[in-house]
């Protein structure tokens, strides 16, 4: 039980939290909803171009550690870590990890007793192992809580992200939120609150704890909780769930859960959401109020499926900027698994792009560069053949010439658009076969538009 010294203050605690639960159902955290003249959303809804901040192109203004900073006329801090290796031209992802009641910014960025491993919950190890392109900040909640009392802890989050993007290279399409029981409820508040400014949020053991000012758009969203949770029990899981279930426009259903005594989980992806709005639900049967169980047992670790499952579920967005330079990259088409390629290896102005099973040669290798061009033998550039914007132009290669039909934003929901044209790379007649060509088309949102750029 590695972790359960960290969660002892919480326990202690249930009496209180459970309480809280009463008062929320009751609408006695109604205060917690946001005052007239609380700041606002810091930035609109998520585009498909590429946002990076003002940090961006500048030496970082902060660095890893212990940071204060004024909300509300009151002194909070956060940790902060930044990747090693940080590139000022590279816009990050930025993900915020809460503490439970009782734990502490620190026990969320150190990882506790079981350090750099359960560090965020296990999510920075993954982040290092998988292109180190990831920010974190663990703040600090008054009284160890996140009572979010007149709406000052979402106050607080909203200018910690000010500074962060201000200071740091952030990209501003891709904020998570996540943490557990009463940093659940505070990520549950900011899906209600500010989904417009986090991409998505993954809730373990949450409850309606830290209020719901907004709570009526859609947000990706996903729930981690136990069927035997004696603090907050799982029923206040399924409720914030099903909130984003009708805010995203999923089927509605009951999803499965494991068979109490199975010591196994079960997740769910919820059909027929909004695209890019995706749902997930992840039951289990073991460990109680805990966000790191382990199938088999009773017990608790950093090997827990959870933390590769909510890495998983929050880097399908991608990033909407490839690290510049990022180079010897395949981009695979989500609907037919297959890289777009230039025929025979040919480096001839005018050979169109096509589809092609993947096979690392130097014709399916592309860099995606500072110029947002796609870049392929490193000097044949993606081109909308003839400059055209219609329907139907075949996308081609070309000498790099830095004109806009070879610029290419890469988004954030899989989409790669013609800075010129607007229109989305689509594989022709969503085909997926061998010899498919590459086009631009009107953007569409299916899986012949979606694309991926892998190592």
């Amino acid at each position: 039980m590695k972790r359960r010294s960290l969660f002892t203050p919480l326990l202690s605690s249930m009496v209180v939290i459970v309480a809280a639960i009463s008062m929320a159902l009751a609408g006695g955290f109604s205060a917690t909803a946001a005052p007239a003249g609380a700041a606002a959303p810091v930035k609109a809804a998520p585009t498909n171009a590429a946002a990076g901040t003002g940090g961006c192109g500048k030496a970082p203004s902060l660095a890893s550690g212990s940071h204060t900073i004024t909300s509300s006329g009151q002194n909070r801090g956060y940790i902060l870590r930044v990747p090693a290796n940080y590139d000022q031209n590279h816009p990050y992802r930025l993900v915020f990890g809460f503490h439970w009641r009782g734990g502490t910014a620190s026990d969320v960025d150190s990882g506790g007793t079981d350090g750099y491993n359960w560090s965020y919950y296990g999510l920075r190890r993954l982040a290092d192992a998988d292109n180190n392109g990831t920010i974190f900040v663990a703040p600090q909640g008054f009284d160890n809580g996140w009572a979010n009392s007149n709406g000052q802890d979402l106050t607080f989050v909203d200018d910690m992200v000010r500074q962060l993007e201000a200071g740091l290279c952030v990209d501003s399409t891709q904020l998570f939120s996540t943490g557990f029981s009463y940093g659940g409820a505070m990520s549950y508040a900011l899906a209600c609150a500010r989904p417009t400014v986090f991409r998505a949020v993954a809730v373990y053991s949450g409850a309606n704890l830290s209020g719901c000012a907004g709570g009526t758009q859609p947000i990706a969203y996903m729930g981690l909780h136990g069927l035997r949770d004696n603090v907050l029990p799982i029923s206040s899981g399924r409720d914030l769930r099903d909130q984003f279930v009708r805010n995203n426009g999923c089927t509605a259903q009951n999803p499965p859960e494991p068979a109490s005594g199975s010591l196994t989980h079960v997740v769910t992806t919820y059909s027929g959401c909004k695209s890019g709005y995706p749902v997930v639900w992840a039951a289990f049967d073991g460990a109680g109020h805990d966000p790191g169980p382990i199938d088999g047992c009773t017990c608790d670790g950093w090997r827990t499926w959870t933390s590769g499952e909510v890495w998983k579920f929050f880097s399908q967005f991608g990033s909407s900027t490839p690290p510049p330079g990022s180079g010897n990259q395949q981009l695979v088409g989500q609907a037919s698994g297959r890289c777009v390629d230039i025929g025979n290896s040919a480096t001839t102005n005018g050979t169109q792009a096509q589809l092609w099973d993947c096979h690392g040669g130097t014709n399916q290798r592309w860099t995606y560069t500072t110029g947002k061009q796609l870049m392929v033998y490193g000097n044949k550039c993606l081109d909308a053949s003839g400059k055209g914007t219609a329907n139907g132009t075949a996308a081609v290669i070309w000498d790099c010439n830095g004109q806009t039909n070879q610029q290419w934003n890469v988004n954030s929901d899989g989409t790669i658009t013609g800075v010129q044209s607007g229109l989305c790379l689509d594989a022709a007649g969503t085909g997926t076969a061998n010899g498919t060509k590459a086009q631009l088309w009107a953007c569409s949102g299916a899986g012949n538009q979606q694309w991926s750029l892998r190592s």
